[in-house]
């Protein structure tokens, strides 16, 4: 039963769009009614109305350590009781700022911000800074914020097709191009992972045509591994965007990069940004215990296990039904793909069963298992994760596909 949850949202679509704050919550891509959640502890949530689930959302990606974990609560209790916020430098910020430049290949200087949107949104205004150019190349399903410049085609915004070199060599060759952004592990169309050479090989094309290239790492920063997709795939991009995994759960983003770059930034440079919650004590309290519990890598080791033990199993469940279907996983993240045999760019991944998609997703939340309320979202794995759990996950998917999707 949701009733909590529906009469939640009754009262939700009256003063805010759609209901939520976010439009993924409104299950608008499944259908039905979102739940409201009151409470979460270590991989389990519990709804308004009391029913748990086996959450595989993980607040999309940043609770790598899980929910309610007691380290960063700690740290964030601590923090709140000295204050909210000041307005002024802290230790702390300080701090965080040297724990992400310790664990960043590449990064030399950082400037902290309180969204991944608005680090991109920065990032894109230094590469323009840098290079003197205007525009853009961004990759069809990457996603990178909501700022003008990344949710449009056409004016100073141009589209290449992700896992495709040829393609953007030929943009750059007719255009002055400041810079190539890219997540290079495409999480917001499902998981799509880069070929073989295409991280390595936008590398080389911006530096034989002068663009910087700019690694979206709000995802996969300190997910893949400590030093992120830059390490994890030995790519050092010169600028690099993070989002809500430094937070731990709080808001905040950051960008950083090399030295050169990021020196230009305000008041060390003519780039203005500023953000009077910028480095917030409390939120970096939270990135900071997170970041230091991803010294151990014992944690990485955990949550890439449980992902391949989830991903490997879905498969062959979908495989024993006759559906199909297809798994793309890379560490602790993954997507199950309804209807397409294989995913590598947006319009491959686009071709999904985005109907069978939700029958799934309302099937399996009816068992307790909480995947996103949408075919082109990830699963995220924490370490409060289980083998229990992902055996469960597995047996709920098994009565549910087979044989009722056959």
């Amino acid at each position: 039963m949701i009733d909590n949850s529906i009469a939640l949202f009754e009262r939700a679509v009256k003063i805010m769009p759609g209901g939520v704050n976010s439009p993924v919550r409104a299950f608008k891509s499944v259908g039905g009614t979102p739940l409201f959640i009151d409470r979460a502890e270590g991989s389990r949530i519990y709804d308004a109305d009391g029913n748990e689930y086996i959450d595989y959302v993980s607040s999309w990606g940043p609770l790598i350590l899980g929910h309610n974990n007691a380290a960063i609560c700690d740290a964030v209790t601590r923090a709140a009781k000295n204050g909210m916020s000041f307005g002024a430098p802290t230790e702390a910020e300080v701090k965080l700022a040297e724990k992400i430049i310790s664990f960043a290949p590449g990064v030399e200087m950082v400037r902290m911000v309180n969204s991944g949107t608005e680090a991109v949104m920065s990032a894109l205004r230094l590469a323009r800074a840098y290079t003197g150019r205007q525009k853009i190349i961004k990759f069809e399903g990457c996603y990178h914020g909501h700022s003008d410049s990344v949710l449009v085609e056409g004016g100073d915004t141009l589209i290449a097709s992700y896992n495709d070199l040829a393609g953007v060599e030929e943009l750059l060759k007719k255009k002055d191009v400041a810079c190539v952004i890219v997540e290079p592990v495409a999480a917001n169309m499902g998981v799509v992972l880069p070929k073989e050479g295409f991280l390595s090989g936008l590398k080389e094309l911006c530096k034989v045509y002068g663009a910087l290239l700019i690694f979206d790492e709000v995802i996969t920063g300190f997910r893949l591994c400590k030093g992120g997709a830059q390490e994890y795939y030995g790519v050092c991009a010169d600028l690099v965007t993070y989002g809500k995994i430094i937070g731990g759960g709080m808001p905040v983003g950051a960008y950083g990069g090399r030295k050169e770059i990021m020196e230009l930034v305000a008041p060390s440079g003519p780039v203005y940004q500023a953000g009077t919650l910028s480095g917030n004590p409390v939120a970096m309290a939270a990135g900071l215990a997170q970041l230091e519990a991803l010294e151990n890598r014992d944690i990485y080791n955990h949550i890439n296990s449980m992902g391949e033990k989830l991903a490997c199993g879905l498969s062959a469940i979908v495989k024993n039904s006759g559906l199909k279907a297809c798994v793309n996983r890379i560490g602790s993240i993954a997507c199950l793909f309804f209807g397409i045999e294989s995913a590598d760019d947006y319009k491959s991944a686009k071709k999904a069963d985005t109907g069978q998609y939700a029958r799934y997703f309302h099937g399996m939340l009816n068992e307790g298992i909480y995947f996103a309320p949408s075919q082109f979202e990830a699963v995220f794995i924490s370490h409060a994760h289980t083998e229990k759990d992902i055996d469960e996950t597995l047996n709920k998917a098994e009565y549910l596909i087979n044989p009722r999707f056959a």
